[in-house]
């Protein structure tokens, strides 16, 4: 059965950074004294940071969602965003927005980016693209995906990407805005898809050769996809997913599974009325791992397994946009069997948290002016 959640109240982080660079020692807070860890601010001045990649010589790439990639150099912020990014649909929750390495990225150089489309009409749509990155520009930049997800709607585009082992892109979409949409398996609105690394359908997909679903179609039923990372030393996909007014999701992603919305759900219309019938269970669909209520509205998802911080290995990270704060999950198995909030009381929007290959943590917030920081361990000298 899923778990609520275990915790409620407010934290705020922005960690996010670049590898061997200079950086800057926040004021600690309480909270941070409690849990043992330090914050420093390795760039400010990022509009509205959505991913972030890091780069085998130690530089970071970060998106900023009215489009403009970016990177991130001995603790400095470039100036100069870098060219060759497609022109992206900056409107409401639509912009540029995840990114992601090829796994051989040393010798292809390939760099991913999920974006917002425009279409025709004033219409967008969730796409994908790759290009080849020299360290300040993409060339030979091609549209490896586009999501039959055309509409008007600024919400809900996704879009998260995760490589798996052998070469597999998996591409977070949302319903945009069009909830029974989730549940046609003629378009790709509310889905996760499963693409080769250029953009072709794998001859294994759940629903190859069917004429009434998507071939590229990997599970549906998804509302407001915002965290996709798989679990190191697993092949599980796990997968965060916004609810409407509660219902938030931690999801493990499994071809051919639908997982409900929006016909259950935890979560209540914002109007306070019941989505649907107000149901949470119906057989056939199925249950989250665990789930919020109220609503932290749930962003960016890490596994931490590293050596900085041992008593955190085996945790999901996630953030919180609406509660605004860093949650802390403790796993046993595939079950949540704890929580706990880091930085409640700095008041940030969490967009997006990763692990360093440093075993360090790093999280993005979402603001006009947002500051990357970096979670490492000890406490700031001098106190609150």
């Amino acid at each position: 059965m899923p778990t609520r959640s275990l915790f409620n109240g407010t934290l705020a982080l922005a960690v996010f950074a670049i590898l061997g660079g200079c950086a800057e020692t926040t004021p600690a807070t309480a909270s941070d004294q409690e849990a043992g860890f330090r914050v420093t601010t390795v760039v400010e001045g990022l509009e509205h940071p959505w991913g972030m990649a890091f780069l085998p010589g130690g530089d970071m790439l970060v998106t900023e969602r009215p489009g403009r990639l970016r990177v991130v150099r001995n603790g400095a912020l470039v100036e100069a965003p870098v060219s060759g990014v497609p022109e992206v649909w900056s409107r409401g929750q639509g912009g540029l927005l995840d990114v992601a390495l090829h796994p051989d990225f040393e010798s292809t150089g390939w760099v991913y980016l999920s974006y917002s489309k425009p279409g025709p009409g004033g219409t967008a749509t969730t796409a994908v693209v790759r290009g080849r990155f020299d360290g300040s520009a993409l060339s030979d930049v091609e549209e490896i995906f586009e999501a039959d997800a055309f509409t008007e709607n600024g919400v809900h585009f996704g879009s998260r990407l995760a490589f798996d082992g052998e070469d597999h892109l998996f591409v977070s979409i949302g319903d945009r805005g069009e909830r029974d949409q989730a549940q046609n398996p003629l378009n790709h609105q509310g889905t996760i898809v499963r693409l080769h690394d250029d953009g072709r359908v794998p001859a294994d997909n759940p629903f190859v050769g069917r004429a009434d679903v998507r071939p590229e179609i990997w599970a549906t039923g998804i509302r407001s996809p915002q965290g996709l990372a798989f679990r190191p030393g697993t092949d599980q996909l796990w997968e965060t997913e916004h609810g409407p007014r509660g219902g938030d999701e931690l999801n493990i992603i499994r071809p051919e599974v639908n997982y409900g919305w929006p016909t259950i759900t935890y979560g209540i219309n914002y109007n306070g009325t019941p989505v649907g019938d107000g149901i949470s269970e119906a057989p056939g669909l199925e249950q989250p791992v665990h789930y919020w209520v109220p609503s932290i509205a749930t962003s960016g998802l890490a596994f931490y397994e590293g050596d900085a911080f041992p008593e955190w290995r085996g945790s999901a990270f996630v953030g919180g946009l609406a509660a605004v704060h860093l949650a802390r999950l403790t796993l046993e198995g595939d079950a949540v069997v704890s929580g706990e909030e880091l930085l409640a009381d700095r008041g940030q929007r969490i967009r997006d948290v990763r692990v360093g290959p440093d075993g360090l943590i790093y999280v993005l917030v979402d603001s006009g002016r947002a500051p990357l920081w970096r979670l490492e361990p000890g406490t700031t000298a001098g106190g609150a």
